[in-house]
């Protein structure tokens, strides 16, 4: 059983910037994808980012939603036990829930890192709140 804890989230301007981290602990497999999504009030759960972590250290893809490509930065911390989504330039528009998910299998080259169905395991989440 792996628990995922979000945290970081907040309350910013538009503009601003907010570092949110997911530590997971518990039986955990280090080589799989890690990933972001997020949920507003009144619309479906989507996707922001993902990493994953192959076995070797030159093993790593990353994947952004186009809403956040160019703004958001997702990264693993060494012991790939953490995963922190770095936010600039936020917008309103980017207010939600923000969730954490690891599945092992979610990243595959062919796509759909972004199905939340792929995902096993998730925070609780954390509020991004941004402010026009």
């Amino acid at each position: 059983q792996v628990q995922l804890v979000e945290s970081g989230g907040g309350s910013v301007q538009a503009g601003g910037s907010l570092r949110l981290t997911c530590a997971a602990s518990g039986y955990f497999y280090t080589a799989g994808c890690m990933a972001w999504f997020r949920q507003a009030p009144g619309k479906e759960r989507e996707g922001v980012a993902a990493i994953y972590a192959g076995v070797h250290a030159d093993d790593t893809r990353t994947y952004y939603s186009d809403s956040v490509k160019g703004r958001f930065t997702i990264s693993q911390g060494d012991a790939k036990n953490t995963a922190h989504l770095q936010m600039n330039s936020l917008l309103p528009e980017d207010t939600a829930m923000y969730y954490c998910a690891v599945g092992r299998r979610a990243c595959l080259p062919t796509g759909g890192w972004d199905d939340h169905l792929k995902y096993s395991s998730w925070g609780q989440g954390t509020q991004v709140t941004v402010s026009s």
